[in-house]
């Protein structure tokens, strides 16, 4: 093994990249008419159900816009000049719609080439506040919805960088922003700066193991530049767009003011920096002020947090998840763990809850211990609360229903359930929004609340509204969805206005919204009329099948059929199978189906499904679960069942007689393209494959990957049988990688494709390694998602619909070794 280690290194390190100077292709003009298909605007309905807003974007950004100076720091992407993240989402566009009426009316006076984004509503939400992205930086505007005007409140001196940019004050006629400080520095340019001495990293013999986070510090001037980047002056903002300084410049990080508007909790970044974790991870302090900006109290001080215990339900001591109560003027709640942080001590009780008055200077009260790891209240009334936690290993969440007055009472456990079995899922609480403007759970009459259920079944998928009482647990169906063809999303329920929104939508009607009545069984009110853009593919068959594996468990895909196909004749097709696997401690959860064939069909920039206008077959989103019963872990039988999903998806549509199955492709994304390299290296199944952003060799994520607790020093068999660079030299099948080059997410390096390509390439495999300049996880530019596509278009017709399964593979044994 070792050898094999040594070898697969030096590959690495002394193969050079092969390389082609191609400008950006476009796919076949049927792809390419599906990418430029205009988009329905997104749509927010205002609480009180008066008025939806309509905002509208271009799906892809120019590959001119990726190309924007961006400076990457501590787990943050910045625009140093415009000081907004270089990686967000712009609407160009506001439009206001009246609910009662059908008149649509364009919001006037928004800026020219508008660019905004951070969307927050006012309190009593007649008016959003957005920013708007300029050449020299960004501004604060603000929407009156009943009026349809927009108005520009601050010049383009906003400090965006970090989150909360636009906080309102409880009386609507203000905001506090962020802005940028007066005193702030010039950035220093790490590549001219002339170092003052080494970069030096240590440890006192504590443990710190962290996952491979991208984007991190690495010297002082990166230090020096976080901070001038982070700092910002907190300013209120009136509506008639005077302003006044509130606080002076710190790092903060998080503002959110208490219910009745009278403090506001502040959390700012404290030095010392690390290189090893993000900006969320470094020092903190927590501290509460009134509404003027005077201190009331400062509450915590968090460390620096490098050396968690090991595993995904570690945390670390002292307060945590601070939050404010909802259904109070002005309190906190947090937790406190009571295991020391360290999910391998055996306790009663992982958490405990409790909450803090103002004037916020006493230790708080115990009102709740929690089993597992806390995860959250919704707040009812002073008697009434659920609190929920959840532990992974176990997959395993409780539902508490308690009385926050009285920690005397036993809480009463509602439901206690493995959050993978979607089939027991009991729904969500129905909220509203109390006199503060704050969530807090619907309550009838009689104290009884409502849940909203996604539906679930073996039959099928059936959403549902149930009355819950709080008394006796018991609940009572009001409503279940069973319209014939169609997908209904239930989207809010408000008990007292007997009004459901739902949005209803079939394989060939783009989504639309309505409101339905449950108890005068009013017929429906239709609120949207979006139409489908994609009409090439309007007709295309789609339908959920269902198969099983060797050991019998069963399996779902959406599989989808060519346009024009003819099934009666059954004539047959090359197929792309997209997949992207998934952990379950059980079979019974791993073999439920959550895929329903009324759902839209959306062809995304991702999607296989564009090939079905090129005469493929797709059998998209097929189930490729990865099952660690008990004591046993997933990851321990992978490649054995990767190799077992994948041939039970191929023997499933052979037998439906739609294809050649010597012409299969099989690709994915991030996970999933770590799975398509395994399974060309171990299996003779497909013909080609193509893996996007993925990670190859998991000795370089030694501390964990995906959902795989264990390190490699305590697993070294799973991470060498697992990593597909290991095995390069059993690639025979021909392979596409895609990696964006500024790729941000946790493990998947650049390098990664890069390092196996070298490898394959060593090795005389057939492969080809497209890197997507600027590009990151997904990828955002609509240069580069037309090329993707073409890049994919051509290697299916070359090795797939033209060539098939090579002739040296047809018979060839699966690898079990």
């Amino acid at each position: 093994m070792k050898k094999i280690v040594l070898i697969a290194f030096i590959l690495a390190s002394t193969c050079v990249l092969s390389q082609e100077n191609t400008s950006y292709q476009k796919p076949p003009e049927a792809i390419l008419d599906l990418v430029d298909a205009p988009l329905a605007p997104s749509v927010l309905i205002n609480d009180s159900g008066e008025q939806m807003v309509l905002r509208y974007r271009d799906y892809y950004k120019s590959i001119q816009e990726l190309s924007e100076t961006e400076l990457r720091l501590a787990g943050l992407r910045i625009n140093p000049k415009t000081n907004i993240g270089s990686r967000t989402n712009y609407w160009n566009n506001v439009k206001i719609k009246t609910l009662k009426g059908a008149e649509i009316k364009q919001v006037e006076g928004l800026p020219a080439n508008a660019r905004l984004a951070n969307f927050s509503w006012s309190p009593d939400q007649t008016k959003m506040a957005a920013t708007n992205t300029t050449s020299e930086g960004a501004e604060v505007w603000v929407i009156d919805l009943k009026e349809a005007t927009a108005q520009k409140l601050t010049d383009a001196t906003l400090n965006a960088n970090m989150r909360d940019v636009i906080s309102w004050f409880k009386d609507g006629g203000s905001l506090l922003v962020k802005m940028l400080p007066e005193d702030r520095k010039g950035l220093k340019n790490a590549a001219l700066a002339v170092p003052e001495g080494p970069t030096i990293s240590s440890n006192d013999g504590k443990k710190a193991q962290n996952r491979t986070y991208q984007d991190l510090l690495k010297n002082p001037t990166d230090e020096f530049n976080f901070e001038q980047l982070a700092r910002s002056e907190l300013y209120k903002v009136n509506m008639d767009g005077s302003k006044s300084k509130w606080m002076d410049a710190n790092l903060f990080s998080s503002i959110d003011f208490s219910p009745d508007g009278e403090y506001v909790k502040i959390v700012t970044v404290k030095r010392p920096f690390s290189y090893l974790v993000p900006y969320y991870r470094f020092p903190s302090e927590t501290s509460i002020y009134d509404k003027n900006g005077g201190l009331v109290s400062e509450i915590l001080e968090v460390p620096l947090i490098e050396d968690l215990p090991k595993g995904f339900m570690a945390v670390r001591m002292g307060m945590r998840s601070i939050s404010w109560r909802n259904d109070k003027p002005s309190s906190l709640i947090y937790a406190q763990a009571l295991d020391g942080g360290d999910p391998a001590n055996e306790v009663e009780f992982r958490d405990e809850v409790f909450e803090m008055d103002a004037p916020f200077n006493k230790a708080g009260k115990s009102i709740l211990k929690t089993i597992n790891r806390y995860s959250g209240i919704q707040w009812g009334t002073k008697n009434i609360a659920v609190a929920y936690d959840y532990w992974w290993n176990t997959r395993n969440t409780k539902t508490y229903l308690f009385n926050p007055s009285k920690n005397t009472q036993e809480p009463k456990i509602l439901s206690d359930r493995n959050y993978q079995d979607v089939y027991s899922d009991p729904g969500d609480l129905v909220t509203e929004l109390n006199a503060y403007g704050e969530s807090v759970i619907a309550l009838d009459k009689n104290n009884d609340a409502y849940l909203l259920g996604d539906g679930y079944t073996e039959d099928g998928q059936f959403p549902f509204v149930d009355k819950f009482n709080l008394k006796t647990q018991k609940t009572s169906r009001l409503y279940t969805s069973k319209i014939e063809g169609k997908k209904e999303g239930l989207i809010e329920y408000k008990p007292q206005k007997d009004q459901l929104l739902v949005r209803i939508e079939s394989p060939n009607e783009y989504p639309n919204y309505y409101y339905k009545s449950l108890i005068k069984r009013k017929g429906k009110e239709q609120l949207t009329n979006f139409e489908n853009p994609f009409k090439s593919i309007q007709d295309v068959h789609k339908e959920v099948i269902t198969y099983k594996r060797e050991d019998g468990l069963e399996l779902t895909g959406t599989l989808y059929l060519p346009v024009g196909y003819n099934k009666e004749n059954k004539e047959k097709k090359p197929m792309i199978l997209w997949a992207y696997p998934r952990e379950f401690k059980d079979k019974n959860s791993a073999s439920q189906n959550t895929q329903n064939p009324n759902e839209f069909t959306y062809p995304y920039w991702g999607s296989p499904i564009y090939w079905v206008t090129q005469g493929y077959v797709v059998l998209d989103d097929a189930s490729f679960p990865i099952i660690g019963e008990k004591d046993e872990q997933p990851n321990d039988t992978f490649r054995e069942q990767l190799v077992s999903n994948a041939k039970a998806a191929i023997d499933a549509v052979d037998n439906l007689g739609y294809i050649d199955r010597k012409k299969v492709a099989v690709g994915g994304h991030s996970y999933g393209a770590f799975m398509v390299a395994n399974l060309l290296s171990h299996s003779n199944l497909f013909a080609a494959g193509i893996a996007r952003s993925g990670a190859y060799n998991r000795t370089l994520t030694p501390f964990g990957f995906q959902s795989e607790e264990r390190n490699y020093w305590e697993a070294p068999e799973v991470y060498y049988t697992m990593s597909p660079f290991m095995h390069a030299e059993k690639m025979k099948t021909p392979l596409l990688l895609v990696h964006g080059e500024a790729d941000n997410n946790s493990g998947t390096y650049p390098m990664q494709s890069e390092r196996y390509f070298n490898a394959l390439k060593g090795l005389g495999a057939t492969v080809r390694l497209v890197m997507l300049p600027k590009e990151s996880h997904g990828y955002r530019a609509k240069e580069s998602i037309l090329h993707l596509l073409w890049e994919q278009d051509e290697w299916l017709n070359k090795y797939v619909k033209q060539e098939g399964l090579p002739l040296d593979l047809k018979e060839k044994p699966i690898d079990k070794d």
